[in-house]
């Protein structure tokens, strides 16, 4: 398994320590020439989502991976990462979501709960994290939902946390995603 791991602004390192824990060869897409190789996913890390959006733009990558997305390639966004995938951002995955729902820094927090085909005790670590306010067409479920917010989601090949599962030693978010990639084939 080859992943690819969006590293122009954010956290992404984290990810790709829990991805090669369970086996994945990662590489780092800073530019266009980097998104051409091979890759049997893509992981959208946190960070700003609207710097992410910008330098995917200014880096000719914004057309290249949404079409990869909507084309089926197997994607992971995290909090700025679930933002991305959003409408009004990529408009990959068919959710709408509320930016910095749950505050500052300071409202950061973490819980333990229930994310569907992961298990009832998943850690869920949130910082300045979006919430899932409508999901926008039957073919994307919620996942899993803390205080009655939808903080995941998994629509196709494409799953969305709004929380950060790359800051905690389960690895079961990653396996799960891991065995979406393995079990898709891209049609280039």
């Amino acid at each position: 398994m080859k992943i690819a791991v969006l590293a122009l602004q954010g956290a992404f390192i984290e990810h790709e320590q829990r991805l090669q824990q369970l086996g994945a060869e990662t590489f780092e897409v800073r530019q266009l020439a980097d998104w051409l190789q091979p890759m049997d996913g893509l992981v959208l890390p946190r960070g700003e989502s609207t710097v992410q959006m910008r330098l995917l733009d200014q880096l000719g990558l914004l057309k290249p991976v949404q079409e990869a997305i909507l084309r089926g390639l197997p994607v992971l966004g995290t909090c700025a990462g679930m933002i991305l995938l959003s409408s009004g951002y990529l408009g990959t995955m068919n959710i709408r979501v509320r930016r910095n729902a749950y505050g500052r820094q300071l409202g950061s927090f973490h819980t333990v709960g229930q994310v569907e085909g992961i298990g009832e005790d998943v850690p869920m670590t949130f910082i300045r994290a979006p919430y899932i306010e409508e999901i926008l067409s039957p073919d994307c479920r919620p996942l899993a939902q803390v205080d009655g917010r939808m903080v995941a989601a998994q629509q196709g090949c494409q799953l969305a946390t709004a929380f950060h599962p790359e800051l905690d030693a389960d690895l079961r978010l990653h396996q799960h995603f891991l065995q979406m990639a393995r079990h898709n084939v891209i049609v280039g």
